[in-house]
Parts: structure tokens; C-alpha cells; sequence
């Protein structure tokens, strides 16, 4: 079990170890012996709530989201720091999908009772309810103590809670999260959205390196819908971001599949996470690659120093109802059992992952797939 404790900058996350994080290998000196400490950071894509969402999962009482993570929900909370991107506002009634999105209040309950840790909220659907639903989707969050980054009720919240540093088993990790825009509409003062800009995220990255973590990850919202290769913002600003002390990148946005690949430092032989986008997690979306995702999983061992000793990526396809007729929507990883699906469904499921396993057959480097 988890427990939280959510103090002003330093969010302290006691989790019990696995059997696998309980093993110990040491590492002997002349003085003393290490014994390296390992954690599991798990991260998925878009978190949306389209209107095709909304009214499959509408009961007489309320909403009810249990079923969409059933499948899923065993793989997230094993990790030790479950990420996603909370691509929706909490904006009230009434709740509706694209192009402005608000969600029930149960979809936000449904996704912590799925065990994500951390979500993340500087993206381009942050306004969609203006300032009262910025200010409401922090409250809600705050409510059900899980910690987040990206937007802010004012500069002095940003000043208190940003950079988000979380310790856990022995680590201490920064999360960095910006978004390129807000889909035209201005954030309204004291509100603060993180926007990617040099010059901030420069002062922001110099903060995170002041609080001595192991890791700096920054997590972009970014790149351009529906592209499955990165452009060249997106390139120069990993570039950048490493250049400037950042050791893992996570993106978001495009809505699709787009390669990663684990870089090493050609000054200090540092390993670097790159994955350019995530894709959608859960959403109504059935155009060709919206209908799926990625759960990528990172693992940092730290002895003497914090290196990668592990990561990689499992896919996870959307079934709808309208392929399944099940009356909601429902998060499956790729290998599900053919008995699992009726035929229209795991056709769909077939073309999603035949069709990412070959972009990351092409363009992918040293990350591979694994499935749960």
C-alpha cells in the first residue's frame, strides 16, 4: 500500500518494496560496502475524456470508470511512481468531451484508484473551463492528494511546490512538465501555466539541480498531432534540455506512437531516456494509431552513482465499445488473450501494434518492448 503525505515541496512517498526491490546486491570498498537501491518509474500518455467517454461510463447515480483499467491496473500500481498526463479539466458540470474537455469527478478517482501516483497538468487542454477550471482541477487533485505539476493557482503555490521533488525508496527524483501552448486561450492572472520557454525552464532546471536529486525528468508537451516521427523542435529541444542538466525526457501530445531511444553521453557516458511521445492511454479516438499507447517503464538503480539499469515499453490499445460491446471503454496490453475480444476488436488491436512494433523496429535505439 501506498501512503502520501503532501507537504509544501517535498512529497515523500513510503511504499512497501516488492520481492523483487527487496533484492541486494553489494558492492564492497575498502571502507565500507554499498548496497544499490533500485526504483520503478512508470509513465502513460494522454489521460483524456472524450464525450464518447463520458456517456458509456454514465450510470443512474453517477459515473463509473472501474472497468477501463481493469485489465491495466495491476501493471501501474506495482510501479514504485506511476506519471500520467492528465489531458482534461475538472471544470464542474457540465461535463463534455473534445474540443473543450471537463470530466466527471469520478474519472479522477477511477484514475489514482488505478494506481498513478503523479499527474501531470501543463497541456494544451489546461484552460478549456479558463481560469475556474484551472483552479478547480488543482483543488480536486489536492483533495485526493495526489501530487502534480504544470499549473498553479498563483506564482506563490509555483514558488512553494515547483519543482516537484518526490523521495522515494532512498531517491530523490525532480519532475519537470511545460506544454508549447494552451490552444490560443490566455492563462488569467494569478493562474500560472508552465509554457515552454527557455529562459524559465532554465531558472527551473537550475532550482531542480539545488535540490540534489538523483534525476531530473522533464516531461513536454510538445510535437505535432498525429506525426509519428518527432520534428525538429522537438529534437532541438531534447538537445537542449540535456545540455542544460535534464537526464530523462518523457513527451506528450501528438496523440500517437513516436520513438524513443536511450542515449549515451559522450562526456560522461550517462544514459539518457528519450521517448518523444507517449500516444494517447485512454481516449475515444479510432482514427489509425490514436486507438493505443505506451507504458514506458524506467528503471534507476543508484550505488555510488544513479545510472538506467533497465527500461522499456509495453503497448496498451483502447477497446471501445463499439468493437467489444461492452458498455465502456477498456484498457488492454497488447498480448491479451484472443478469447479476451470479439474479432472486430482484435483486428483493430492487430493494426495498432503491428503498426508501432514496426516504426520501433525502425527507430528505436537500445528500447525494446516487454509485456505484462
Amino acid at each position: 500500500m501506498r501512503v502520501f503525505s503532501f507537504p509544501l515541496l517535498i512529497l515523500l512517498l513510503s511504499f512497501s518494496c516488492s520481492s523483487a526491490s527487496q533484492e541486494k546486491a553489494s558492492i564492497s570498498t575498502e571502507s565500507d560496502s554499498i548496497v544499490p537501491q533500485k526504483i520503478t518509474l512508470l509513465f502513460a500518455g494522454d489521460l483524456m475524456q472524450h464525450q464518447g467517454q463520458i456517456d458509456a461510463a454514465r450510470t443512474a447515480s453517477g459515473y463509473d470508470y472501474t472497468t477501463c483499467f481493469k485489465f491495466v491496473k495491476e501493471e501501474i500500481s506495482k510501479a514504485d511512481v506511476a506519471i500520467g498526463n492528465l489531458e482534461v479539466t475538472l471544470g464542474g458540470k457540465p461535463y463534455k468531451g473534445y474540443p473543450q474537455f471537463s470530466a466527471p469527478d469520478e474519472y479522477l478517482s477511477a484514475i489514482k484508484n488505478a494506481g498513478f501516483d503523479i499527474l501531470l497538468t501543463a497541456n494544451n487542454h489546461c484552460l478549456d473551463r479558463r481560469k475556474v477550471g484551472l483552479e478547480r482541477t488543482i483543488s480536486m487533485l489536492n483533495s485526493l492528494h495526489i501530487p502534480h505539476a504544470g499549473t498553479y493557482i498563483n506564482q506563490e503555490t509555483r514558488e512553494l511546490r515547483y519543482p516537484l521533488l518526490i523521495e522515494v525508496k532512498g531517491f530523490r527524483i525532480v519532475i519537470l512538465n511545460y506544454t508549447y501552448g494552451t490552444n490560443g486561450i490566455t492563462v488569467s492572472s494569478p493562474n500560472v501555466v508552465n509554457y515552454i520557454d527557455k529562459n524559465i525552464m532554465s531558472n527551473d532546471i537550475k532550482a531542480a539541480q539545488a535540490l540534489n536529486p538523483d534525476a531530473i525528468i522533464a516531461c513536454m508537451h510538445w510535437g505535432e498531432e498525429y506525426k509519428r516521427l518527432p520534428n525538429k523542435e522537438q529534437i532541438s529541444l531534447t538537445n537542449w534540455l540535456l545540455s542544460q542538466g535534464v537526464t530523462h525526457i518523457i513527451g506528450s501530445h501528438p496523440h500517437v506512437v513516436q520513438p524513443m531511444e536511450l542515449r549515451t553521453d559522450s562526456v560522461s557516458g550517462n544514459k539518457h531516456a528519450i521517448v518523444y511521445s507517449l500516444g494517447n492511454f485512454i481516449s475515444h479516438m479510432s482514427a489509425p494509431n490514436t486507438d493505443g499507447g505506451l507504458l514506458f517503464k524506467l528503471e534507476l538503480t543508484k550505488d555510488s552513482t544513479t545510472y538506467v539499469s533497465h527500461c522499456g515499453y509495453s503497448l496498451v490499445w483502447v477497446a471501445r465499445p463499439a468493437l467489444t460491446g461492452k458498455k465502456n471503454h477498456m484498457l488492454v496490453p497488447v498480448n491479451i488473450s484472443n478469447d479476451s475480444l470479439p474479432p472486430a476488436a482484435r483486428n483493430r488491436l492487430k493494426i495498432f501494434k503491428e503498426a508501432s512494433r514496426a516504426l520501433f523496429k525502425k527507430y528505436n535505439h537500445e528500447i525494446n518492448e516487454y509485456t505484462f
